[in-house]
């Protein structure tokens, strides 16, 4: 038997914890396991693309356990009804190969997204940095909204999108929060977003190379979260805005990054650190207050690999429903799996001419 871990228990988990919690803790697990970056064996996400979408397989081991996320993405699925991004995982053990946990990882995958998002901040912006713009109110908004209110500071939150209702949706479910001391300001284009924002967060989802931010809506000292850029041919920043002089980019994985990040407008010598050197101090996050900073996320596998790890733990530590399921056969005889159907006789079918 597996551990499942489905959309209701993470909801049931959530609830216990608290989102705000839940995203502190997961950015703890986070921090811990990109400081162990050189245990880990890395690679690229495989990516299989089509003209509406692409579904990824995402890998990550530290010898000891192996973990993997299944994650699309699809822009155009909001038109029917269904989810841009829908993602689920499972841990395993490097030693036998049996699977631990099989997971959700849609509603997981935001949380993590946001907890490295504030991680990655908390290095690169400005330590008095109180003001950011959310530009794109999708899925991701509340996540991030949460995750810079709680663990950065931020009092004032400054939302556009070129579609109205899903500024109205954030809204709503900001005012539902009731995050202590924000201050919600709704605006009517990306420039009024980010006049006076120390951070600026793009969350778009347009598979498409946009231009969503532009060189002379940066001010200096800005951090820039880009989260939206994730595959080949997908951005949000204006090329020049990773040419000018006073910019600093941070990746996750660097080989990864160059395929899919903002970096991919960019040749093969430009220069970025990456997060697990800026975490363990090998390189700065920020080199000065005027720095624009850019954490140029697309998302990696040891941050689903930390998610995963962190979601068994506290299944296990929190009361409720500890589910499992029947994934794997158990048998007396390993070297019988044939024996399995023992006790569920097949009907035989005899050959045509034969008499059964």
């Amino acid at each position: 038997m597996v551990d499942f871990i489905g959309v209701s228990r993470v909801r049931e988990l959530l609830a216990r914890r608290g989102t705000a919690r839940f995203i502190e803790e997961l950015a703890a697990e986070i921090e811990a396991d990109f400081l162990r970056w050189d245990a880990f064996e890395k690679s690229p996400r495989h990516a299989t693309h089509s003209s509406v979408g692409v579904i990824e397989l995402m890998p990550a081991s530290d010898g000891r356990l192996y973990a993997f996320k299944y994650v699309n993405g699809h822009p155009k699925n909001t038109h029917t009804g269904l989810l841009t991004v829908t993602a689920f995982g499972v841990l395993a053990d490097v030693a036998t190969g049996y699977p631990l946990l099989l997971s959700e990882l849609t509603l997981t995958t935001a949380l993590r997204t946001a907890a490295t998002s504030a991680l990655a901040a908390q290095r690169m912006a400005r330590s008095e940095s109180r003001v950011m713009a959310l530009i794109g109110n999708g899925a991701q908004a509340e996540f991030q909204a949460i995750a810079f209110h709680h663990l950065l500071g931020v009092r004032e939150l400054r939302l556009f999108d070129t579609d109205p209702g899903a500024t109205d949706k954030l809204e709503r479910n900001l005012a539902r929060l009731r995050l202590a001391g924000l201050k919600v300001v709704r605006c009517d284009s990306t420039a009024a977003a980010v006049a006076g924002a120390d951070i600026i967060t793009t969350a778009t989802a347009d598979k498409c190379n946009a231009t969503i931010l532009t060189p002379e809506l940066i001010a200096p000292g800005v951090h820039l979260n880009a989260v939206g850029g994730d595959c080949p041919g997908k951005t949000e920043l204006h090329r020049d805005i990773l040419l000018r002089p006073d910019v600093r980019v941070v990746v996750e994985y660097e080989p990864q990054s160059r395929i899919e990040g903002e970096i991919q407008q960019m040749d093969a010598s430009y220069s970025v650190s990456e997060l697990a050197a800026v975490l363990a101090g090998r390189a700065p996050g920020r080199a000065s207050e005027r720095e624009v900073t850019v954490f140029d996320s697309v998302g990696f596998a040891l941050e689903d690999f930390s998610a995963l790890r962190y979601l068994q733990r506290i299944h296990q530590e929190e009361r409720g429903a500890h589910s499992r399921i029947d994934l794997l056969p158990e048998l007396a005889d390993p070297k019988d799996l044939f024996g399995l159907l023992a006790a569920h006789p097949q009907r035989v079918i005899a050959p045509e001419g034969v008499a059964a």
